[in-house]
């Protein structure tokens, strides 16, 4: 990166929490938000979800659903700014990947969401607004791209985020079937779960005596994801590590914790037991690390903004074990990314 980008909070709609406060207070709380649920295939089989409270009249289809969750966390971020600030603010959203054939996308096609989304916030946001395809490490991949919009194109400021549901018939029938899901014959599955999370990121820090910046990231394409028949041994996300450290901002050994993604699954603890002692070299007593997931399951492309929206919340509020973070995130397709996230002091 060129020159850091300050995180000024967010917001996010999660099981765990109807606003980023609440969410936050969960997972510092190590809250739980699963219930069980009973599946339609294989008929009649419990199955552990994270899913959010709502009334029927929000979830009428699947891609409502999402336009809703999404324009929700969208109208916290930018708090009481107003529809002014709005105009000179883009929107970055990443959405459930491609390859899922996500029922939401047959209520709503993916070329009008983002305009269902403007829609749902009752604001206009700038012309340089997209949806991106990529999933949860996607979003963390498109941090230049907001740093260059605000540079070059007028923009104030930018919300990047994401929004995702894995609590449908496609995906928990895709993940049955491949055994991927958490139950009592499978401890080493994935809870999942559904959000909208957006981080509120500026050029310049705003008026508090603490903010978070983002340092550094790096991106990298993992050719044995979890879609594949080979495990992962963590290539992309030793690569993504490597570059997030490579610039002028904090090295590997000023590293204090990690904020994963990481949901539990088999394929995702063999792949960090290799890649994290080829990076992280300098001796630690202990890497503290946070997983999100553990509160509100996998939340798919909702999960990257929530690690960066994690690690920025607990430097600025002074509850992390140090002074800088990195944000490791991966997605279902292979993508990989990971963030430097530091505490600034401002007098």
């Amino acid at each position: 990166m060129k020159r850091p980008l300050y995180l000024a909070g967010g917001g996010a709609v999660t099981p765990a929490g109807l606003n980023a406060r609440q969410t936050i207070a969960a997972i510092r709380a190590s809250l739980s938000a699963f219930e069980e649920i009973t599946l339609a295939e294989p008929f009649g089989m419990p199955q552990i979800v994270a899913r959010i409270p709502t009334h029927r009249h929000l979830r009428r289809n699947e891609g409502e659903w999402l336009v809703n969750m999404a324009a929700r966390a969208i109208n916290e971020a930018l708090g009481t700014d107003g529809p002014g600030v709005a105009a000179a603010t883009a929107l970055l959203i990443t959405t459930p990947e491609s390859f899922r054939n996500h029922p939401g996308f047959v209520d709503i096609p993916a070329r009008d969401f983002l305009a269902a989304v403007v829609d749902a916030t009752g604001l206009r946001f700038h012309h340089a607004s997209r949806v991106i395809d990529g999933g949860a490490a996607a979003s963390v991949g498109l941090i230049e791209r907001a740093l260059a919009l605000m540079e070059e194109q007028g923009v104030a400021q930018v919300l990047l985020g994401g929004v995702d549901s894995l609590v449908n018939h496609t995906d928990l029938g895709r993940l049955s079937r491949t055994g991927r899901l958490q139950g009592a014959d499978n401890a080493q599955g994935l809870v999942p779960g559904e959000a909208a999370v957006f981080v509120r990121l500026l050029r310049e820090p705003g008026r508090e005596p603490v903010v978070a910046a983002i340092h550094g990231i790096g991106m990298a394409q993992e050719t044995d994801s979890i879609l594949s028949e080979r495990y992962s041994q963590g290539r992309a996300m030793l690569g993504a590590l490597r570059d997030a450290v490579s610039g002028s901002g904090p090295s590997e050994p000023d590293i204090d914790f990690v904020v994963s993604n990481g949901n539990g699954e088999r394929y995702h603890g063999w792949e960090m037991l290799i890649a994290r002692p080829r990076f992280y070299r300098t001796h630690r007593t202990l890497m503290a690390t946070a997983y999100p997931a553990m509160t509100v399951g996998d939340t798919g492309a909702a999960s990257g903004a929530l690690a960066l929206m994690l690690a920025a919340d607990s430097l600025v509020q002074d509850y992390a074990p140090g002074s800088i973070a990195m944000c490791e995130v991966a997605s279902e397709n292979g993508l990989r990314a990971a963030a430097v996230v530091a505490r600034v002091n401002r007098r």
